[in-house]
């Protein structure tokens, strides 16, 4: 009898110690994503990144990876449209290594603002950026040289992001040059136009799947994103809410 107990006692003990099979490597839960956040402030404390921007953007990106629609994995690029258009504000993020690899000038739309972008739409002809969540699609060669296609992900926010050619394309007003001869960058039609000098090594990072996460703090972006709150989407889509 006492045999038979111990060995029921040694499954049971087996049993409760055995590992759980998880999919945390693969699809990382909040707490590895606020391990991730605490393992890159060093890295994007050098390049003055917000840690707002920097734990929304790793929150959208593991919620997109989660559902399978991130196709480029591992790199994750966060532009902050809080900061003035005259200092760095897009960061290409090795997501895996928990490294900044690439930061540099980005300009916004002349309808959101001049030095501050204040103004956000999802309206084609507003001339205006678009906050929230995109997809990298495939490059062409256009009007503005070297581009690459942008899919708006957040409903009612930037889903119209196609439809107005929002993209990433080099650009002759994006440069510290400029910067010296106006006190800050041109403007674009509501594309996160970059550098003439680093547009393809920019682009070419980041192409083919990869997520883009625009932020900006004071509007409210967070409560209605459909992909930080993923119950939402419809909701936005119904009532084509405007960012």
């Amino acid at each position: 009898m006492k045999r038979a107990v111990s060995g029921l006692l040694l499954l049971l003990f087996l049993f409760l110690t055995s590992p759980v099979p998880s999919q945390s490597h693969t699809f990382p839960d909040f707490s590895d994503r606020k391990q991730l956040s605490s393992l890159l402030q060093s890295s994007a404390l050098s390049c003055n990144i917000d840690p707002r921007a920097l734990d929304l953007a790793l929150r959208g990106y593991f919620n997109l990876k989660r559902q399978g629609l991130i196709k480029r994995e591992g790199i994750l690029t966060l532009i902050d449209f809080d900061k003035p258009s005259d200092s760095d504000r897009l960061y290409v993020i090795n997501v895996e290594t928990g490294t900044v690899i690439q930061s540099s000038l980005v300009a916004h739309g002349k309808g959101s603002g001049e030095v501050l972008a204040t103004r956000f739409s999802n309206l084609p002809g507003s001339n205006e950026s678009s906050l929230g969540f995109f997809l990298t699609e495939t490059t062409y060669l256009g009007r503005n040289g070297y581009s690459l296609v942008l899919k708006g992900l957040d409903p009612g926010i930037n889903d119209n992001a196609e439809m107005r050619s929002i993209v990433i394309h080099g650009a002759g007003y994006v440069s510290r040059e400029y910067i010296r001869r106006n006190g800050h960058l041109g403007r674009s039609q509501g594309c996160p136009a970059i550098s003439n000098e680093n547009c393809q090594q920019v682009i070419d990072l980041i192409k083919d799947g990869s997520c883009l996460f625009i932020y900006h703090s004071e509007k409210d972006y967070a409560t209605r994103s459909g992909v930080l709150n993923p119950g939402t989407a419809s909701v936005n889509r119904r009532q084509g809410n405007p960012a």
